[in-house]
């Protein structure tokens, strides 16, 4: 783990040599757009999608968790994803369940596109037979 540490610093390093990459307070980001847009460009759409998931699943709160301040990043980074990124089917109810969280977080707020957006995007997620398997969630993204 170490080894593989250093190799991405040093990887990381060399990227700000380069002038790909600009490091502040220990972190790093692109140093335009354009580069950031060219390297995701360059990405597999596949592998997109499973970054993607990884991401929103990473970022996501516990269902109960009361702190639910990366909710909306992590319901987008999964709608980016797409249903078709699951892999264990036990999460297209986990992942509905996010969106209608997020979207009634954007109700709150008033923001009444995106809370269509996260609803919408959940009912994606839902399997067939969801009205008999989820239908409590169903009903609340319907």
């Amino acid at each position: 783990e170490k080894v593989l540490k250093n190799n991405l610093l040093r990887n990381l390093d060399a990227a700000v040599e380069e002038g790909l990459l600009d490091k502040k307070d220990g972190r790093y980001h692109f140093s335009h757009d354009r580069i950031q847009e060219a390297a995701y460009n360059m990405m597999e759409i596949l592998d997109r999608c499973h970054f993607h998931f990884f991401y929103g699943m990473t970022l996501a709160p516990a269902d109960g968790e009361t702190d639910d301040s990366l909710l909306l990043v992590a319901a987008n980074q999964l709608n980016l994803a797409g249903p078709e990124a699951v892999q264990d089917k036990s999460q297209n109810a986990v992942v509905a369940n996010l969106n209608l969280r997020a979207g009634k977080k954007a109700m709150e707020m008033s923001d009444f596109v995106a809370a269509y957006f996260y609803f919408d995007n959940g009912i994606s997620f839902l399997r067939k037979k969801h009205w008999e398997e989820h239908y409590a969630l169903s009903l609340e993204l319907f």
